[in-house]
């Protein structure tokens, strides 16, 4: 009359879900990405990103202690400059802004955290692509890789633990790596974004960075429909090098983030991109969820699908809420 298997009995009161719980998520896993504008007088909160700012140098610092002090693993640069050109000349020069920055988190933070860089052109160039163009209009592959190591040498220059070559182009993370090794920065670590898709979720970062995109990046970036693809640039940058693998977006994508963390010998992350933030929070402006509540669970299912590391936008305060959890002083 009455079920021999009961699962319901590990349930039954918070300690023993605690004790049998499976996935774990704790600020040490958390990357925060953050945006520095240069000439920016004072922090201006992205419109499609409520709660996300465009820094300035100052508050730029002041966010990455408090961000530290939270417990995040990491902090994820992004520059947004002044004047842009076709090459992205700003990327490489140690004066942008982006560099800049770098230099000024490190100085604040030192070692306390891993200090990682954005390492693509997009947000420099005047046509928002993620490299330079040919006669055509397409993307020159092979003359991007040239500029990728250029910027690579000053974003290690400017004291980046990690560098994050996301434009998707064939051959970034050797071509960086074999700069980066002829210049004596063996110790610098390459966060390749093996699996970018060309992910409709992107749209409040472009506000974010002031892409000057027309167009898009379906040349480059991958086909969402597409899987087995995924996995053969998981394996082509895994034989290049790359120190970490990404998938980006993370929770549409999260049967990529499963693929590879089968394959991967090395820590595997996943980004929970601008798209992901903003819907949230939109339907939280609403009372349609509760922050914390929701935010926790996106967590936990981007961890569970196997990513050891999860670039959220909500590094900072999930880390708070965690420490909370746990009975740490989250001050």
């Amino acid at each position: 009359m009455y079920p021999s298997v009961r699962p319901r009995r590990l349930r039954r009161n918070a300690a023993l879900r605690r004790l049998v719980s499976e996935t774990e998520v704790r600020p040490r896993h958390l990357v925060l990405p953050m945006f520095v504008r240069e000439g920016a007088d004072e922090p201006v909160e992205i419109p499609s990103m409520p709660g996300v700012m465009h820094h300035t140098r100052d508050s730029l610092r002041a966010a990455a202690v408090d961000a530290v002090r939270a417990g995040v693993g990491g902090l994820m640069l992004f520059g947004v400059p002044r004047e842009r050109d076709a090459s992205g000349s700003a990327a490489a020069d140690p004066d942008g802004i982006l560099n800049v920055a770098l230099r000024d988190v490190a100085s604040e933070v030192g070692d306390d955290t891993v200090i990682m860089a954005d390492t693509c052109l997009d947000e420099f160039t005047d046509h928002g692509h993620c490299g330079v163009l040919d006669e055509h209009g397409g993307v020159d592959n092979d003359r991007t890789l040239r500029l990728y190591g250029e910027m690579a040498l000053a974003q290690a220059e400017a004291g980046a633990h990690v560098l994050g070559p996301s434009g998707m182009m064939d051959g970034q993370i050797g071509a960086i790596r074999e700069t980066l090794d002829a210049a004596g920065f063996h110790d610098t670590s390459l966060l390749a974004y093996s699996a970018k898709y060309a992910s409709a979720f992107y749209g409040p970062f472009r506000d974010a960075v002031d892409s000057q995109l027309s167009g898009d990046r379906k040349t480059y970036q991958q086909d969402p429909a597409n899987g087995r693809e995924a996995v053969r640039e998981v394996e082509q940058d895994l034989a290049e090098g790359a120190d970490m693998v990404m998938v980006k977006p993370a929770m549409s994508y999260t049967d990529l983030v499963r693929r590879t963390a089968e394959i991967s010998e090395v820590p595997v992350a996943a980004y929970q991109v601008s798209g992901e933030y903003s819907m949230i929070e939109a339907a939280v402006e609403r009372g349609w969820l509760d922050r914390r509540r929701t935010v926790l669970e996106t967590l936990t299912s981007i961890r569970r699908a196997g990513a050891d590391i999860v670039l959220t936008y909500w590094a900072a305060r999930a880390a708070r809420w965690l420490r909370e959890e746990s009975g740490e002083d989250a001050s």
